[in-house]
């Protein structure tokens, strides 16, 4: 089932929406009737003595939006630029060296996109999201490439391209730490949606234990008993329980459960306002609520809350912690906070516009002194977080200058000291995941946590925290590398990946979650509505942890039935959970006491 309408502004190589020309032409002027220049030079080379070369090319006139249909075209009316570039060095030398390509332009209302063809004609690599510069990262191995400019959006701009041989950043050795391990538990076939989870949410009641998992319009109760043993029970909010617009329609689904109050949030998009009930029971009973503020975004919410900070207005009802309703626009995205518990939200307040970032952002966090965090996967050639540190009246971008844009959004978890971990998917493929101690100013320990188990390419990265040193970060990864969205080519298998630190983020162990399952075989595309079946993830998944500090990582199970034993890829969907069984968890009051089995329903082989 689709979940996205077609509204849905998804930065894709090969299917996306954004904003329409014609509303750039109006940020930047008339665009002006000038004739494209080819590239100069027409061909360059880059080699272990001689690691550098540039090209430019404009300025373009005439834009190329065809990417958007799912195949870039290039001709007489759809302008593309092709630069060939050869690379020649040792045996070897991809170990500690990577190719950069960068394409950046002045005006930075213009758009252009990025794509690298191998000496056959294949994408090999793509950048096209709104970010400048645009930028792709390769292993750096001997080969001819075409380097493929397309102009997006290029209001009469011209661009400037370079390719760099670049030494890798050394990541430091492993942590020590005992891995932790994980079982998994899947939504029975009884469960309405228990087939179409993707992109789910996550949080846990820490009053009643229970946790609340969202996937379309369903809300999944699941309760664990002393063995581990999940029992998932159908919690949607309807009108029976108190909740008329709830499990009706929805464009994107979200949960949030704060952890201080035990309150549950589910929201479902419908336009520039949310379907939006809340729940004090686990469900059993919900209240409707105002969903969003005016004027929301139409696409991609999110719903998080915590402490308001101190010095601005606070809570006007008994409940104490601001609520927070976030979702992009056409030309912005922002957030609304709610001072009664959600009931209300005061007007939406924009966190930066695509002069800044691209549109799409992870979920919303709030640390415990009230700083209020949105991640955003490209922001001027890096990834960032829009920050608040005035309950959402303000906001500012903050970059990660050690991270390079990427195709799925960050996300960020937070310690109880107010420690900021973001995790990302880098422009290789690869997870990285930084740390910062003043608000995302300046980060720290900027590490790929896949290399010792061989990870090439992940999507779909989530972090949680807890005690200030200790957090963990999951994403799907592949030990394949290659273009993941290659949909004829591409044969990885995916995996459940839990990377944890236990020392401010300075080492991780990471542990394949899923280890005899497959969550995927082949590609996964994250590219909008125009995908084919391997969008059955859809965009996101999620994690957190419960009153012990146990992590618990809400995915949808695509590979089940006869394909999670051999067969082909079957493009499922499952509801499941991935629950810490053993290890320290994320609270060193509970070290080394979690315990639990493998627990899955019969005939939902996953």
């Amino acid at each position: 089932m689709a979940l996205l309408s077609a509204l849905r502004l998804h930065h894709h190589p090969r299917s996306r929406g954004r904003l329409a020309v014609g509303l750039l032409a109006l940020v930047a002027g008339t665009l002006p009737s000038a004739t494209a220049d080819a590239a100069t030079p027409p061909s360059g080379s880059v080699s272990d003595t001689a690691p550098t070369t540039t090209w430019s090319a404009g300025p373009f006139a005439v834009p190329n939006v065809s990417g958007t249909a799912g195949t870039v075209s290039c001709g007489n009316a759809q302008p593309c630029d092709d630069y060939a570039l050869k690379v020649s060095v040792p045996a070897g030398y991809d170990a500690g060296h990577s190719l950069r390509i960068d394409v950046r332009w002045p005006d930075s209302a213009a758009d252009f996109d990025l794509y690298v063809l191998d000496a056959a004609g294949r994408e090999v690599a793509a950048s096209a999201s709104s970010s400048d510069p645009e930028t792709v990262l390769l292993p750096a191995v001997s080969a001819s490439y075409t380097v493929r400019v397309v102009p997006y959006a290029p209001l009469g701009d011209s661009f400037t391209g370079t390719a760099s041989l670049v030494t890798a950043p050394a990541d430091p050795p492993p942590s020590t730490a005992t891995p932790p391990t994980y079982a998994s538990s899947w939504a029975p076939d009884g469960i309405a949606d228990a087939h179409n989870a993707g992109e789910p949410s996550i949080g846990v009641d820490r009053a009643s234990g229970a946790a609340m998992f969202q996937a379309y319009t369903s809300t999944l109760k699941v309760t664990y008993d002393s063995a581990g043993v999940a029992t998932w029970q159908d919690k949607s909010a309807s009108a029976a329980n108190g909740c008329p617009q709830g499990s009706t329609t929805s464009l994107d689904p979200i949960l949030f459960t704060d952890p201080v109050t035990h309150r549950t949030f589910e929201s479902q998009l419908a336009g520039k306002t949310a379907l939006t009930c809340y729940t004090d029971d686990d469900g059993e009973t919900w209240t409707p609520t105002g969903g969003s503020g005016i004027n929301s975004g139409v696409d991609h919410q999110t719903i998080g809350g915590g402490p308001f900070a101190t010095g601005g207005p606070g809570a006007v009802t008994s409940y104490p912690n601001a609520v927070y309703y976030c979702s992009q626009d056409i030309a912005d995205a922002s957030c609304a906070v709610s001072r009664d518990g959600g009931l209300t939200y005061g007007p939406a307040v924009p966190m930066y516009s695509l002069l800044d970032c691209g549109g799409l952002h992870g979920h919303v966090k709030v640390a415990p002194d009230g700083t209020v965090y949105v991640p955003n996967k490209g922001c001027g050639g890096h990834q960032a977080v829009a920050v608040s540190e005035d309950n959402g009246l303000t906001w500012t971008v903050r970059k990660n200058p050690s991270s390079t844009p990427g195709d799925s959004d960050p996300s960020v978890g937070i310690g109880a000291g107010g420690t900021v971990y973001m995790g990302y998917q880098n422009s290789d493929g690869t997870p990285r995941i930084a740390v910062s101690h003043d608000k995302g100013k300046t980060w720290l320990y900027d590490q790929n946590v896949g290399a010792a188990l061989g990870i090439k390419n992940i999507v779909f990265p989530a972090v949680t925290a807890g005690d200030d040193n200790r957090a963990a970060f999951v994403f799907l990864g592949t030990t394949t590398g290659g273009d993941y969205q290659d949909a004829a080519n591409f044969t990885g298998v995916w995996h459940l990946y839990v990377a944890t630190t236990y020392d401010g983020g300075q080492s991780w162990v990471t542990v394949d979650a899923t280890p005899t399952d497959p969550v995927q075989k082949g590609s996964i595309c994250t590219g909008g509505t125009t995908c084919g079946n391997d969008r059955n993830l859809l965009d996101f998944i999620d994690v957190t942890s419960d009153a012990q500090g146990r992590v618990l990582a809400a995915y949808a199970d695509g590979c089940t039935g006869t394909c999670a034993t051999g067969g082909a890829q079957n493009y499922d969907a499952l509801a499941s959970i991935a629950r810490q069984t053993s290890g320290n968890t994320l609270y060193g009051a509970y070290d080394a006491v979690v315990r639990g089995r493998h627990n899955k329903p019969e005939g939902a082989t996953g």
